[in-house]
């Protein structure tokens, strides 16, 4: 399955669309830190109407998931999704699906990389790299 991964201050979907303001940055301050991860999978048409397992993880720069808070707990978000397949759709269309993550207050530490990595059935998907500035 492929996927896409794009870094935002807001966004939310509506009506199997995409509403992003302040989307497509890689490049942000440290500290507290609100942010929206848009995902947008292309399920083949052979996958509708099955069951999938969608992770999204905030790695370091070596692939380590990172644990933020008191007491840290690694920032995680995992669920499970499934599409339809509408009536009329011609065979081999792929179907899309679409959700946003929101994080507020991740405490980004100053001159770091950072990145979102999505897993769909336990298998890496997409990423999205972004840096702190000093």
């Amino acid at each position: 399955m492929e996927s896409s991964i794009l870094l935002c201050d807001f966004a939310e979907v509506v009506g199997g669309k995409l509403y992003i303001m302040g989307g497509g940055w890689d490049l942000c301050p440290p500290g507290a830190h609100n942010m929206s991860v848009a995902v947008r999978v292309s399920v083949p048409w052979s996958e509708a109407n099955v069951d999938h397992a969608l992770a999204l993880r905030l790695q370091d720069d070596d692939g380590n998931t990172i644990a933020l808070g008191e007491p840290p707990k690694p920032v995680v978000v995992e669920g499970r999704f499934q599409v339809g397949r509408p009536p009329g759709t011609p065979q081999g269309w792929d179907l899309d699906y679409k959700a946003v993550f929101t994080f507020n207050g991740l405490v980004l530490e100053p001159n770091t990389i950072y990145r979102w990595q999505a897993e769909i059935d336990g298998e890496p998907a997409s990423s999205s790299v972004f840096r702190t500035v000093a």
